[in-house]
């Protein structure tokens, strides 16, 4: 056999197909969205960038300063566990419903099958609702009606996490086998004890991982809604800002990134945990 055809990639010319149909997309896109990679690099700009950066040093170390901070850490903290309890109240009903082959209807023997049908497809149109709208927009509109502070921020995290998690916990429960809880079934148990002790134990560590996930998530949503005036690091560094008090934006940002990184090493924890 020839070498040359031992080192010839016989996928050669389907991948080199794909890169440029996808370099037909995307560039298009890149002139729409007024992206020019070279602009990060003129000289005007790298001065204007440098001297944003310098206005940042030294960071505001002032006791008084970092009191309140610290209120706004702990309320940034308590927003996005609210936020994801109200979420997992609003999940855990809506992802059973839309949950259609593991659904409790669907182990053992039931009636109404239309009804249920369209229960299905009402609650499907719901969880669409809830996670189509991004948190921020939520956000916006209930500062609107709640006025400045976390409850809007809570209730905008409840209301867009509660359709993620609705539709992944849907998911989740899909994938599962049901066998376990037709073998309940089958002994003469109920339908909402096969569900919790034959479809449940196996799914729970997945779907304790991905909403320890959605509350690191969001942590990092509370900081952005402070912008619109939910309260915690947000709203304090948009004043902030407002007031071109660098040395305080510096201290906020590095507080922001100890919380990041503190959320991400709690869910590394307890996702270890769970496995």
């Amino acid at each position: 056999m020839n070498v040359s055809n031992q080192l010839r990639d016989p996928a050669a010319l389907s991948r080199f197909l794909i890169g440029c149909i996808s370099l037909a997309i995307i560039w298009p896109m890149l002139q729409l969205a007024q992206f020019d990679v070279m602009a990060l690099f003129e000289l005007r700009n790298l001065s204007i960038f440098a001297n944003f950066l310098i206005q940042f040093f030294p960071p505001n170390l002032d006791l008084q300063f970092l009191k309140l901070v610290l209120q706004a850490t702990l309320e940034t903290l308590a927003m996005a566990t609210a936020g994801i309890t109200l979420a997992m109240l609003l999940a855990i009903p809506l992802g059973l419903i839309i949950t259609y082959s593991l659904s409790i209807s669907r182990l053992g023997p039931a009636s109404g099958h239309r009804v249920a049908r369209v229960g299905r497809y009402l609650a499907r149109m719901l969880m669409l609702l809830l996670r189509g709208i991004p948190e921020i927009v939520w956000a916006l509109l209930l500062v609107r009606v709640f006025g400045l502070g976390p409850v809007a921020g809570v209730l905008a995290i409840g209301i867009t996490y509660g359709g993620m998690l609705a539709k992944v916990y849907s998911e989740i429960l899909e994938t599962e086998n049901t066998l376990p809880a037709r073998a309940l079934l089958m002994l003469g148990s109920s339908r909402i004890n096969a569900f919790l002790y034959g479809l449940l134990p196996s799914a729970s560590q997945e779907l304790a991982s991905y909403t320890v996930y959605r509350w690191e998530c969001a942590v990092r949503a509370s900081v952005v809604m402070g912008f619109v005036g939910a309260g915690g690091l947000g709203q304090l560094m948009d004043q902030s800002m407002k007031m071109l008090n660098g040395g305080e934006v510096s201290s906020i940002l590095i507080v922001f990134l100890l919380l990041v990184l503190l959320a991400d090493y709690m869910s590394l924890v307890i996702r270890r945990q769970l496995a």
